[in-house]
């Protein structure tokens, strides 16, 4: 609603200023015009102390303020090219108003530019006549006739004229070279045309002027074969022989800038924001000193010679915020030897944040990674600056800071295919959701990308709801472009499914596999918009905290959230998912499965970091940013890059400023009817153990899966089954992770009734 309101503001002030533009040109104009009569009448008035006196009268039809402005223009400075500026004005008015588009950047500089040049051609054309006293300098006002002055005296006469001569021709030959060319192709033309023409209808006789030419393709330029026999002649009938034409119609062509569909054609002044938005934090970068380096090198040795395991080499690698120490074990030490001692190495080197990694993957070494005693930040601007982001060709490109090596992690969200990233609260993940955006913002156009912004706890991605007319995506109904209500996110998976089923459809019948094709066939106009066809946009869906979505909603955001990460690659819709809570009830098996790429900030415990990222090594991350980044079978530690809240206000601001459509981009509809329709058609095909299993909770006062396995001696996969129904009747609440869920049907007597109705 503030971007609509602010949106608003800006459009009357637009308009309200191309209206003074338009009446400001228009008295300019008539004041130029009444100067050229009046100016010698006037000359004693602009002479006067007291020139906006009471008393004092104008000749000029603009009045004294007339009279002070045709002055200045056309007396003092550009003589009568000054003509020019009262026509600019009109044209920013007319570009104000919307009325057509015009590139007023340039028409600037043109009109600025011949304004110049014309009042000194002018002062030197009219410097040989009687005109030179005319306006008191001249026609081409007193700055063309000091220029002109000047240029006399550096160039001499004749070549001042030459200069002047060459700069005024310079500019309108490519429009005269561009009309005799045309000239002369149409000239070509029409005699080739004319002489076709004559030699297949002029043959009177054949043995007077010879046999008749063959006629010509008008396209091809080949000679056609004529079959048709020539009429004899006679004295008394002196038939023509028939005229023969050939008519090709040339074929269109299927190349060209208007056959290629262009999606930014709506937002073709669309600019990306700029590095300048970003801060560069340099008080906040350090290097590892040499001091600490030999130190720790020291109290390694030292460490594994006590317990009599003898290395070859260590290589220390510094990062911003740990260094690797690389180790090249003596012939004979086993790996489990080393491993360990990782709590003794840990003590000896009294490390914060220690990490033992055996071996290194694609080396015969083993490493140690311990925590810098200053960490260094790495500033969003660095990354995003970077020579791999910038000439990146990925579709859906995210930069996350930096490796241990300093070297750049960047990864294409469209092969991931989703990502999930889990932490303890303060970690860094609310900063990680930031760099992904401002990756994916500062990369795309808004043509191609759109995001779903889900934010339960209702601060973190607030400030993005700005982008509502550029990048947002949501319901036709929606009060906000950011969605918070759970219900809403309900409705909005929900309609994402829909919309993936779309695309499904039509990539179905456009003949291919994934949005890529698609879009390609789409813009080689291959693929027919009145048949249901259209550009589609990747659609990203960030959720900020996902423990609040499913101890709230449950299978309702688990179900249409399981089928977007199934398939939502092909179609272009890719998840990012965020939670504070990493436990086996909120990152399920089914949500591991579907998110093979993760990112672990710091925990507490080694149980939650193996339910992020199946290894516990995310407790011993130093936090601020530390982070493990598993994308298949190896783990790769970077330190996440940094961007403030007032960095991203200025990314979206600058993007929120600019022209951008006329709404967000509409998500298929989706109602609580179509929910119901959903439950009801389930409810059809209820398990046969159904209402005694309700009886049975009802009677013990719990929701209990493992109840109906005991006492009915099913499965979990039928028990889980049947409460699911359960829950989707309404007698039994949404899970609770291992605790019993909660009987919204309290007594026989109301589910008797309600198993009635």
């Amino acid at each position: 609603m503030a971007s609509e309101k602010k949106q608003r503001i800006r459009d009357n002030v637009r308009l309200i200023t191309g209206w003074i533009f338009l009446a400001a040109g228009i008295f300019l104009l008539i004041a130029f015009v009444s100067y050229l009569f009046t100016w010698t009448v006037d000359q004693s008035l602009l002479s006067r102390e007291e020139l906006f006196a009471s008393e004092a009268e104008a000749a000029n039809s603009g009045g004294i303020l007339g009279t002070v402005w045709a002055d200045l223009f056309i007396g003092r400075l550009f003589g009568i090219s000054a003509f020019i500026i009262p026509f600019f004005l009109v044209a920013l008015s007319v570009f104000l108003l919307r009325i057509k588009r015009i590139r007023i950047i340039p028409l600037f500089f043109t009109t600025a530019f011949a304004c110049i040049i014309l009042s000194i051609a002018l002062g030197y054309i009219f410097s040989f006549t009687s005109l030179r006293y005319v306006f008191g300098s001249g026609v081409g006002g007193t700055y063309g006739y000091r220029v002109n002055q000047w240029l006399v005296s550096m160039l001499g006469t004749v070549g001042t004229g030459a200069v002047l001569f060459f700069v005024l021709t310079a500019f309108p030959l490519p429009f005269v070279y561009r009309w005799i060319r045309k000239r002369r192709e149409r000239k070509i033309y029409l005699q080739e045309t004319a002489g076709e023409n004559g030699s297949a209808g002029s043959s009177v006789d054949v043995k007077e002027h010879g046999p008749e030419p063959e006629p010509v393709s008008e396209v091809t330029r080949t000679p056609v074969a004529v079959k048709e026999a020539m009429p004899e002649k006679s004295p008394d009938n002196t038939k023509q022989a028939p005229v023969f034409e050939v008519e090709i119609k040339e074929e269109e062509s299927t190349s060209g800038e208007m056959l290629f569909y262009d999606p930014k054609q709506d937002l073709s002044r669309y600019k990306k924001p700029v590095l300048d938005l970003l801060e560069d934090y340099r008080n906040r970068i350090t290097e590892v000193s040499q001091d600490e380096l030999e130190r720790n090198n020291q109290k390694i040795v030292e460490c594994l010679r006590t317990f009599d395991i003898q290395i070859e080499k260590i290589v220390a690698t510094p990062g911003p915020t740990v260094t690797l120490y690389k180790i090249v074990l003596s012939p004979g030490i086993r790996i489990s030897q080393f491993t360990r001692l990782e709590d003794d190495i840990m003590l000896s080197l009294a490390a914060r944040g220690m990490r033992v990694i055996a071996p290194i993957p694609g080396t015969n070494m083993v490493g140690i990674e311990v925590a810098n005693d200053k960490p260094s930040l790495v500033p969003m601007k660095s990354v995003l600056d970077s020579t791999k982001f910038k000439e990146s060709k990925d579709d859906l490109p995210i930069v996350l800071g930096k490796s241990i090596s300093n070297e750049i992690v960047m990864l294409d969200l469209a092969r991931l295919p989703h990502l999930l990233v889990a932490g303890a609260t303060g970690q860094g993940k609310s900063v990680a959701l930031n760099a992904i955006l401002a990756s994916l913002l500062y990369k795309m156009h808004p043509a191609y990308l759109k995001l779903v912004l889900v934010d339960p706890k209702r601060v973190e991605l607030n400030l993005y709801s700005k982008l509502e007319n550029h990048f947002l995506a949501q319901l036709p109904d929606a009060e906000s472009p950011i969605i918070i209500d759970t219900k809403k996110v309900v409705y909005t998976l929900n309609s994402l499914c829909i919309e993936m089923d779309n695309r499904l459809e039509l990539y179905n019948r456009a003949g291919v596999r994934n949005i890529k094709e698609y879009n390609k066939k789409f813009q080689e106009r291959v693929l027919n918009p009145l048949k249901g066809h259209r550009f589609m946009p990747f659609i990203v869906v960030i959720i900020d905290e996902f423990a609040d979505l499913i101890m709230t909603a449950g299978r309702d955001v688990e179900g249409p959230l399981t089928r977007l990460a199934q398939m939502g690659r092909a179609s272009g819709i890719h998840l990012v998912i965020a939670t504070q809570r990493p436990t086996t009830n909120i990152i399920t098996g089914t949500i591991k499965a579907n998110f093979p790429a993760r990112i672990a900030f710091r925990v507490a415990s080694k149980i939650d970091s193996r339910t992020i990222i199946d290894v516990s090594e995310a407790n011993q991350l130093v936090g601020r940013g530390d982070m493990l980044i598993s994308t298949g079978s190896d783990l790769l530690r970077v330190q996440c890059a940094f961007i403030d809240t007032p960095e991203v206000e200025r990314m979206v601001e600058y993007i929120g400023d600019q022209q951008g459509y006329p709404g967000p981009f509409e998500l298929p509809e989706y109602s609580e009817s179509e929910r119901q329709e959903v439950i009801s058609g389930s409810s059809g095909q209820r398990d046969d153990l159904f209402e005694e299993a309700a009886r049975l909770l009802i009677q013990n006062g719990e929701g209990s899966t493992s109840l109906l396995q005991r006492r009915f001696h099913l499965g979990y996969n039928r028990a889980g089954r049947i409460m699911d129904q359960l829950e989707e009747a309404g007698i039994v609440g949404p899970p609770k992770g291992s605790s019993p869920r909660e009987l919204l049907v309290s007594s026989q007597e109301m589910l008797d009734d309600f198993l009635r109705k």
